[in-house]
């Protein structure tokens, strides 16, 4: 069935059954390493601000392109930027717009620090007169942005924060105690940055005239170091602050700077332990999201900058985590945010005069994105995860009235809304079917197609994939799971085959989702080879409300294990199935979840591999993991009883651990514990290390050759 003989010196091209050889083979380098698969995306989109016109990127392969659409009419578009105009420009892979839209600010030469942030060269495109301005002559900036007024241009060096005049052609220093390892001005540490989703630590007033900032002294954080190899005969040390569960945080302050004055205040707010959103409500106002250590309280205050006062304007807390506010908007005297305080989460509105709040959206569903509020007509506009929590559709709701569907097909739809709420442009999947995107009015009505990916339909056809299939089960605690399976043509046949599991299992996230997967052709590969592969969204998943999710609250590792474990079970009852046959995969939690499977639920897995994971929640940083699991000094017993570092003596089946020795997010040092507990354990296991590689291990080779291990090692071991 797998052609074992074949798979053992590596040759995967071979057709695997005669029923198949009507159809391509996949290949691990063309469903890793190439463009086979990639489906064609719209990027770089951006609404113009007289709502009826859209700019986007086009790559090709000597030259990058913004290139200006109507929304409403099928025509050639016209080109704002050519970068073979500007030698400069040979490399760039974002933009921004200036207020009045007459000017650009480019990023060249990008060079990547953590999940998000990255330092580049900045240049300002003047489009009226064509010439370009470099935003001074530093090749390491960060968070640049332009002022609302357009004469300036703010950014961040060397932790410190810099506004760039642009007809002087000049800069000013807005702080001067910036230093690494120690004070950062106008940018998060690497622990907000990777939790809180947001690295530039700065926004601009409306008029212009101040800006608010943060403050990270990290002096009491302990550093983390690891080598870095390079080509030369020594390695080097890098170190920088990450704050471990339990471990003091950086001080964090929020300060206004008076372009006028050039001085700077400290906000004077209660303070918490952490500030994870700001927002100018007005010139002279500012909203500030404020989070205690444990993550369960959360308060919004509004800040007079001029009078230095403030006032809480809304609080929630909770017996386990709130999450951080990430879509809230300000209109009317009103606050419109998203909350899953009713179970589920929704959208209420905060009237900012009277106290008083309002739930706009109920129900048994949740809302996944609020894309705003049309004021003009009294519209919000948010994605919800219906009609079952593996769908995404688009809606749009009255305030007190009905929502209304405006997406029409079953799957995964997503919105980007124009400028006054008059279009969208709508992109689609599901599981079976790569993306395809159309402009669409607000009322959901198609205005045109921009893209549908015929040729990858075509391609996909070629290879013969297979249908990916949703299903449910019950745990053995009687809850209804859901999950998605690729079976292979043998199981057509009557063959018992193997199952591959893959998974991630993190609090809020989903993997059985019906939207076309980046990993897709992958699976299949592996199902041309004989394997089934199924995914599963455990207990403490997305999607499904607050009890769902919040379900492995101080505890994590033991329901979603406890849910794998039932799956396997679920599969004896497959005829299919091939019971003593199941493997497990996973990276990052998922890695974490895989070696706990070939650990405590050593008597259901015969493989497993695990991509840079967390072997103890000890080692991991403290935001993440105190929101889930409180510190170790509060709920040690959690962080104990479901570490694999703690469980090697119960191994059985066969296991793959790889990392690479560069990652920042989960560190190296959680695979040498484990192989430390693995040799003294004297459990036999394979080690892949990759040098210099962060948590994505990617970057030349790497990639492709970091699966192509990990499939040989399912068909040598599955």
């Amino acid at each position: 069935m797998r052609l074992l003989s074949l798979l053992l010196i590596g040759i995967f091209s071979i057709p695997i059954a005669s029923s198949q050889t009507d159809q391509k083979v996949i290949t691990v380098g063309e469903a890793i390493a190439s463009r086979t698969f990639y489906p064609k995306r719209v990027s770089g989109i951006r609404s113009m601000k007289d709502g009826i016109h859209y700019t986007s990127l086009k790559r090709e392969r000597n030259r990058t392109l913004i290139l200006k659409y109507s929304y409403a009419e099928d025509k050639t578009a016209d080109t704002i930027l050519n970068s073979e105009a500007f030698e400069e420009l040979s490399n760039f892979s974002s933009y921004f717009w200036n207020a009045d839209e007459n000017m650009l600010l480019i990023a060249t030469d990008e060079k990547p620090l953590y999940r998000y942030s990255f330092e580049a060269r900045y240049f300002i495109i003047n489009l009226d007169s064509q010439k370009i301005i470099p935003v001074t002559d530093y090749k390491n900036l960060k968070y640049t942005e332009f002022s609302p007024n357009s004469d300036k241009v703010a950014f961040v060096r060397e932790n410190n924060l810099y506004y760039f005049d642009i007809a002087a052609q000049t800069e000013v220093q807005m702080t001067n105690d910036g230093k690494s390892n120690k004070i950062i001005n106008g940018g998060t540490d690497w622990v907000h940055e990777e939790e809180f989703g947001f690295d530039r630590a700065f926004e601009w007033s409306p008029d212009g005239k101040k800006i608010c900032y943060y403050k990270f002294d990290e002096s009491d954080v302990k550093e983390y170091s690891f080598p870095v190899y390079g080509n030369q005969i020594y390695s080097t040390e890098y170190r920088y602050k990450y704050p471990k569960a339990g471990e003091d945080n950086a001080s964090v302050g929020l300060y206004i700077y008076n372009l006028e004055t050039r001085s700077s205040t400290q906000l004077d707010i209660p303070h918490k332990e952490y500030y994870p959103r700001i927002k100018w409500i007005d010139a002279k106002t500012l909203a500030v999201q404020s989070l205690n250590r444990l993550q369960n309280q959360l308060e919004i205050y509004s800040y007079n900058v001029d009078n230095q006062t403030y006032k809480n304007i809304y609080s929630e807390s909770s017996e386990t985590y709130v999450d951080v506010i990430e879509e809230w908007y300000f209109a009317k005297e009103m606050l419109m945010l998203t909350s899953e305080k009713s179970g589920y989460r929704h959208i209420y509105i905060i009237d900012l005069i009277q106290g008083k709040e309002r739930a706009v959206t109920t129900g048994e569903w949740e809302v996944s994105s609020f894309y705003g509020y049309d004021e003009k007509s009294g519209t919000l506009y948010y994605q919800a995860a219906l009609p079952t929590p593996m769908d995404r559709t688009l809606y749009s709701q009255k305030i007190g009235k009905k929502k209304v569907l405006i997406s029409k097909e079953k799957g995964w739809s997503e919105a980007n809304f124009s400028k006054g709420f008059q279009y969208f442009i709508s992109t689609w999947s599901d599981a079976n079917t790569p993306h395809t995107s159309s402009v669409n009015n607000s009322k959901g009505k198609r205005v045109r197609k921009i893209m549908e990916n015929n040729e990858l339909k075509e391609t996909i056809a070629e290879y013969g994939f297979r249908k990916k299939e949703f299903f449910t089960f019950k745990n053995d605690e009687g809850d209804q799971l859901n999950g998605w399976i690729i079976k292979p043509l043998d199981a057509e046949y009557g063959d018992k085959v193997p199952v591959l599991l893959t998974i991630y299992g993190g609090p809020g996230s989903q993997t059985v989702e019906n939207r076309w997967s980046g990993m897709i052709a992958w699976h299949q590969l592996l199902a041309q080879n004989g394997y089934a592969v199924a995914s599963v969204d455990n207990r403490g998943t997305g999607g499904r409300g607050a009890d769902f999710k919040k379900s492995t609250y101080k505890n994590l590792g033991k329901l979603e294990l406890e849910d794998y474990i039932s799956f396997a079970k679920f599969l004896k009852t497959q005829s299919w199935a091939d019971p003593t046959r199941i493997g497990i995969w996973g990276w990052s939690y998922g890695g974490y979840m895989s070696s706990l499977a070939i650990t405590k639920g050593h008597d259901y897995f015969k493989a497993a591999v695990a991509i840079a994971p967390v072997t103890n929640w000890r080692y991991y940083d403290n935001i993440y993991t105190e929101r889930f699991m409180q510190t170790p000094q509060k709920n040690g017993r959690g962080y104990d009883d479901n570490s694999p570092v703690n469980f090697v003596e119960q191994m059985k089946g066969k296991y793959l651990l790889v990392h690479g020795t560069a990652d920042d997010n989960v560190h190296f040092q959680n695979t040498t514990k484990m192989i430390e507990a693995l040799v003294r354990m004297d459990k036999q296991f394979e080690l892949y290390i990759y040098p210099d590689k962060n948590h994505g291990i990617y970057g030349g080779n790497t990639r492709k050759h970091l699966f192509q291990k990990v499939t040989d090692f399912i068909y040598l071991n599955l």
